[in-house]
């Protein structure tokens, strides 16, 4: 049964650690950090657990605020699932900086740190179960500037202060935009309450030209929390200057409410009744995912690497809502369904590796001394087990099998070839284009992370701190390993994951997806019978019921079924595909030791090097040269400036140096701020050209103007 009490406890909880972190001396914040927000996340997953499965969604009225109406409380499954998602993400942190927190103890209150903690995690849950505008946008106004505040925590760094000031300012736009797109709605429905507006935008009394301001405001509004081109401007600079131990919150947890935000309101409360506005998104998140992931392998800075991936990842989670709002609006419920589901699993990965690499890079900094991966390598030797948890976020960041990035962006790539059932041209050319960007999308995330975790962690180190670094505390590895068995179990049982994703899109599509997704082949499940026998017998023999006697539900096979002449769409067993790896690695490993092994002679020599004396870290591949030819390819992305600095003597006749550094301008910068930034300082030396102090001119410009204000009145 779900009912309100558990998020009373979690609340209370946030309360008391925020007294706590008051009462108790400054060094003992990161504990209470530790425990009493493990013990809320743990709360928190219970309570986002009911919420996903229960039978029905739950609404409460708290109280009613005159002129405003009542504020509601709702839970259905969808707001669940990101409630667990946000769970889990506080509990890896939580953990995580009982350790890191420490090293700023010198120099930063981490009372106030801890305040913000909690009252950021209170702010979340809000968000995720407020049920009307007012509390929606008051919770969500409340974060912003939470967020603000813990990304320019380390103020003393000018830097940091900029890059808060700009996620505060670009937050505000964005809040702004979404507010009016919610109230537009809101006075259509008469009221302000979630429910009201899900029947005003199911009814159809909403024209379509107001349809497409509030889909375009609340679509830029919550994509700017997203990261979603061209509103991200901001992301990649907040992610370089957060703390360590918050940095991994802003891409595994406030990043999603943006998606929230976008789902809710332009899937739930009021679908697509047109494909116009699902190409927008499906276009944005194309260009979004490419680009992100163009900057990411280009970026030397391991956390501003990661920021660049967040973007990408955002964009192919934006894709798949853009594929299910276009699908709803042609009347394809079950391929819509798929999408969302893809999206939600997608997203879902998303917040677990990326949280365990940012927690790897935070580690990786705080015992290396840098991020920058020219001046790391060498570290598997010195720090194991890091190196190998890092490894499984790099596999499944990478869409690598068996983790679980490999089923969300599979699955995301087969939902955009169903585009061959709409029956628009113009529409299919749309999904074969951004299909193609996807995939080149994923070709360059392996490109990117395989320099990740080469050039950081393997072969030599180019700086004396990373030849130095040691293994970080307990706290960091065991945040890190809880992450990485989630990883491995999202990676090789989605068909368990899609019975609860298919709980998720509930509110959005009316179709069961995980009965047309994971067929009943065992044959205790119920709708086994009614599979064909021929379709029966063909898998029976290919081994979909290996397993039926340990495993409980339908069965562990992917597979979308299609007609006589084409009985399969598509089809994985992520599972199996576990099995045999594991396998195969094991009969290797096998045949190498107890076959060839009695007969290696194993002689330890220098290496060559070439004839030189000793290889130096200087001599060695660096991040730069990895990259190097994606950005020769994709010159005219970068289009970077080359800065010349020349220092002359005698009379500047003689120059005694030239050094020439290249700087590359965000295309967004380049093609937004840019020519914004010409056209103000323009018009503000035309105006300010205007003041010349002569009292003759100043009366001819108020002359001026009250001639155009007349002649407008009178055109008028």
């Amino acid at each position: 049964m779900m009912n309100f009490t558990i998020f009373l406890y979690i609340m209370a909880a946030c309360g008391l650690g925020i007294i706590l972190a008051l009462l108790f001396p400054q060094r003992q914040s990161p504990k209470v950090i530790a425990w009493f927000g493990s013990l809320t996340a743990l709360l928190l997953i219970d309570g986002g657990g009911r919420a996903l499965f229960a039978a029905s969604a739950l609404e409460k009225t708290l109280w009613t605020i005159p002129a405003l109406g009542p504020v509601v409380i709702r839970l259905d499954p969808l707001s669940g699932l990101f409630l667990l998602v946000a769970g889990v993400v506080f509990l890896a942190v939580s953990i995580f900086s009982g350790s890191i927190l420490l090293s700023l103890l010198q120099r930063y209150n981490l009372k106030v740190y801890a305040l913000m903690y909690f009252s950021l995690l209170a702010a979340i849950i809000w968000i995720l179960i407020a049920g009307d505008v007012f509390s929606f946008l008051l919770a969500w106004e409340i974060m912003s500037i939470l967020c603000y505040l813990l990304v320019a925590y380390k103020y003393e760094e000018d830097e940091n202060s900029r890059a808060g000031y700009m996620l505060l300012v670009m937050s505000e736009a964005g809040t702004l935009a979404a507010a009016l797109g919610m109230l537009l709605l809101a006075g259509h429905a008469g009221s302000l309450e979630f429910t009201a507006l899900k029947h005003a935008g199911a009814t159809g009394q909403i024209s379509a030209a107001t349809r497409w301001i509030i889909f375009l405001l609340t679509f830029f509004g919550f994509g700017v929390k997203a990261g979603l081109v061209p509103v991200n401007l901001w992301l990649p600079r907040a992610y370089t200057a957060a703390p360590a131990a918050f940095v991994p919150l802003l891409a595994g947890a406030t990043l999603n409410l943006g998606l929230y935000g976008i789902l809710r309101f332009n899937g739930d409360l009021l679908p697509m009744l047109s494909v116009g506005p699902g190409l927008v998104v499906l276009i944005v998140g194309t260009i979004t995912a490419l680009l992100g992931i163009l900057y990411a392998t280009t970026e030397n800075d391991v956390k501003t690497m990661l920021a660049h991936s967040s973007i990408e990842n955002a964009g192919i989670i934006t894709v798949g809502f853009g594929a299910g709002f276009v699908f709803t609006a042609s009347n394809k419920p079950v391929l819509a369904g798929f999408a969302f589901l893809v999206a939600l699993y997608h997203m879902t990965n998303h917040s677990l590796y990326k949280t365990l690499l940012l927690i790897g890079a935070g580690v990786v900094n705080e015992r290396a001394g840098t991020r920058n991966l020219n001046r790391l390598g060498g570290l598997i030797r010195r720090m194991p087990i890091t190196s190998l948890l890092f490894l499984t976020g790099v596999l499944s960041i990478a869409a690598l099998p068996p983790f679980n990035g490999f089923v969300s962006e599979w699955l995301t790539l087969q939902t955009l070839l169903r585009s061959v059932e709409l029956l628009s041209i113009p529409q299919k050319i749309v999904f074969a284009l951004c299909g193609a960007g996807l995939a080149l999308t994923a070709a360059l995330a392996v490109t990117c992370f395989a320099k990740a975790f080469a050039m950081g962690f393997l072969g030599m180190s180019r700086s004396k701190k990373a030849e130095e670094a040691t293994e970080p505390q307990s706290s960091a590895l065991a945040s890190m390993a809880i992450l990485s068995v989630l990883c491995l179990l999202l990676g090789i049982l989605p068909t368990y994951v899609i019975g609860g994703l298919n709980r998720a899109i509930q509110p959005v599509s009316a179709v069961n997806v995980a009965a047309t997704l994971v067929p009943p082949f065992f044959s205790g499940s119920p709708g086994h019978e009614k599979l064909p026998a021929a379709f029966r017998h063909d898998f029976h023999d290919l081994g979909a019921q290996v397993g039926q006697q340990i495993a409980p539900g339908p069965g562990l096979v992917i597979l979308h079924r299609g007609g006589a002449k084409n009985p399969v769409i598509f089809a994985a067993a992520p599972t199996y595909l576990f099995i045999v790896l594991a396998a195969m690695l094991l009969i290797l490993f096998v045949v190498v030791n107890l076959v060839f092994g009695w007969r290696r002679l194993v002689i330890r020599r220098p290496c060559w090097d070439g004839g030189i004396r000793r290889l130096l870290p200087e001599m060695t591949y660096t991040a730069t040269g990895f990259s190097n030819p994606v950005r020769v390819v994709f010159q005219s992305v970068f289009r970077p400036t080359i800065v010349e600095d020349t220092r002359e003597t005698v009379g500047v006749h003689f120059r005694t140096a030239i050094r020439r550094q290249d700087e590359n301008t965000h295309i967004l910068d380049r093609l937004l701020l840019s020519p914004g930034r010409k056209t103000a300082m323009a018009t503000a030396r035309f105006f300010a050209g205007m003041h010349q102090g002569r009292l003759n001119a100043y009366v001819a410009y108020v002359l001026g103007a009250l001639l155009v204000g007349l002649l407008m009145n009178h055109l008028l």
